[in-house]
């Protein structure tokens, strides 16, 4: 059992029997009482996402979270299947529980896979993954008169995000999948 002073932002917990991550957390002490945390915490299997408070002497049971490697195989529906690096066991984790994840996915993009009691729930990404630009509109000259820098680029795996102006189809760039914001050219 972990106390709220453990709770931070990326901690693994159980809460109704299903492995969480805190996604958000806020202190609150106010004068003379004990303080509050107040978490936002992920479900690691389904993605739905819930507010918690915690008082001071309560406790969080924590999450017996493993890792492993393994590689993005493909998407079939709302599923999307990865292979166990070491073992080469084939298994698939949830759209909803991906959330924004998927969208920086790409074949044999190699990943982290968090295990909760031997079973694969969810995955980390790597900080950040190259992709290839495969639809942008070109630069045209005067564009940056307005201030307006960036323009939208379609990638190999379907999702859009702001580019600088420089950048042309057919060039792999290096995107954060914190943020899924642009870093460089790759």
């Amino acid at each position: 059992m972990a106390s709220i002073s453990e709770i931070r932002m990326g901690f693994y917990m159980v809460h109704q029997g299903e492995p969480y991550v805190v996604v958000k957390t806020d202190f609150i002490k106010m004068a003379q009482s004990k303080g509050i945390m107040r978490t936002t915490i992920r479900n690691l299997i389904n993605g739905n996402v819930l507010k918690m408070t915690y008082k001071g002497a309560d406790s969080v049971e924590e999450a017996d979270i493993s890792r492993g490697k393994a590689n993005y195989l493909y998407q079939e529906g709302n599923n999307f299947y990865f292979m166990n690096s070491e073992t080469y066991d084939q298994f698939f984790v949830s759209g909803e529980s991906l959330a924004e994840k998927k969208n920086f996915l790409v074949e044999n993009l190699e990943v982290d896979v968090l295990l909760f009691n031997g079973n694969p729930v969810n995955i980390e990404l790597p900080k950040k993954v190259v992709l290839e630009v495969k639809e942008t509109e070109p630069a045209v000259r005067g564009d940056t008169a307005q201030g307006g820098v960036m323009k939208s680029a379609k990638l190999e795996n379907g999702s859009e995000i702001q580019v600088p102006l420089f950048v042309k189809t057919g060039e792999k760039i290096r995107i954060n999948t914190d943020t899924g914001q642009y870093v460089e050219r790759a």
